[in-house]
């Protein structure tokens, strides 16, 4: 690998880093583009072709992976946990968790037993496959 590429995956590492941790916050392509220090066009590009994925997909996903382990471990309304992880509107959130899990947000709570089992299984089995 060259040195060319290793400084375009640490940007692009620096920017998904950051939406790891700021998931909840108003992220967009221009403010990513802006950590990673390269412009908006560039950095969806070259983000997509780095990790497999758009920016906006990834970010939803880690969105409703938290969502996802909140739905589990707490009672907090549904409403409430879409608020929680970044989501504008109860409606997207929960369209955007069923076309990612393949299940409503209510359905997913309901269906979901943690209970005796490792976390580490349950993560693996609860992380969305799309």
């Amino acid at each position: 690998m060259n040195r060319a590429v290793e400084e375009t995956n640490r940007r692009m590492l620096r920017a998904r880093d950051a939406m790891d941790r700021d998931y909840a916050q108003p992220l967009d392509v221009p403010a990513l583009a802006r950590i990673a220090h390269v412009s908006p066009a560039h950095f969806a590009r070259t983000f997509r072709a780095t990790f497999g994925e758009t920016p906006h997909r990834y970010l939803q996903r880690r969105r409703v992976e938290r969502a996802m382990f909140l739905l589990r471990e707490t009672d907090r309304s549904v409403t409430d946990i879409g608020f929680a992880v970044g989501f504008t509107s109860p409606g997207t959130f929960s369209r955007t968790f069923h076309a990612i899990v393949g299940r409503s947000p209510r359905t997913y709570r309901k269906e979901a037993v943690a209970a005796g089992v490792p976390t580490c299984f349950t993560m693996a089995h609860a992380r969305p496959h799309a």
